[in-house]
């Protein structure tokens, strides 16, 4: 049994999730604290690739890391790097897929906290950044666990878009999802059984584990 569609799919799905909580801890903060009117803007454009078709949101994202687009161009002419069937592109595309997920969990997280610890730590003299690592995250460990572990989880599951962005080069873009895909075709029935128990495997254990967590953690509140 070849098992690198899988160690491709666990790579991408933690380096995505490395990436987006960098990404989405400040963006969360920021539309949990802000009362702009453009807040249900940035939270319906965060939410976007949650209700949009795979098919269509890897078809823009195929076509801004491009050759053909500014943005394709500039990254292979200027590092060397093309980012269209590349794992590199696999990267940025879950990064777009995922982001909801990584957002999502941290705005709720940071929301749940009492201002008036938040205020207390800026009396204390304590920046925005220290309040945020040293007071909000501790506090909110649920929500930082659920939204790495979901958004791992659902990055090893994603198969639309890193289709169209990655096609299914073996060793650097064959994930286990479009590995599946390809027995499926090839009416390898058996080989198809056997990773997509394993997906269902992992996908199980990752949510009972988060559900464990979270009810030790109310547990432990008195919730």
């Amino acid at each position: 049994m070849n098992y690198e569609p899988f160690i491709i799919s666990f790579k991408l799905a933690a380096l995505t999730a490395f990436i987006l909580f960098c990404i989405a801890l400040p963006l969360a903060w920021y539309l949990s604290q802000t009362s702009s009117r453009a807040k249900p803007f940035l939270e319906a454009l965060t939410a976007l690739p949650i209700v949009l078709p795979p098919s269509v949101l890897g078809f823009y994202i195929l076509w801004a890391l491009s050759y053909n687009s500014p943005i394709g161009a500039f990254f292979e002419d200027t590092f060397g790097i093309k980012l269209v069937f590349s794992f590199s592109g696999l990267v940025v595309a879950s990064c777009f897929y995922s982001l909801p997920f990584m957002v999502q969990p941290l705005q709720n997280g940071f929301e749940s906290i009492h201002k008036n610890m938040l205020e207390a730590s800026y009396i204390a003299g304590k920046s925005k950044l220290r309040t945020i690592f040293f007071i909000a995250l501790p506090n909110m460990k649920p929500a930082v666990i659920t939204a790495v572990i979901v958004t791992f989880a659902h990055t090893v599951g994603e198969f639309g878009v890193v289709l169209m962005v990655g096609g299914s080069i073996p060793g650097e873009t064959k994930v286990a999802s479009v590995a599946i895909y390809e027995m499926v075709e090839n009416m390898d029935y058996t080989s198809a059984h056997i990773y997509s128990a394993i997906m269902v495997g992992i996908s199980f254990i990752v949510l009972l584990s988060v559900y464990i967590f979270n009810a030790r953690q109310n547990r432990r509140l008195g919730l």
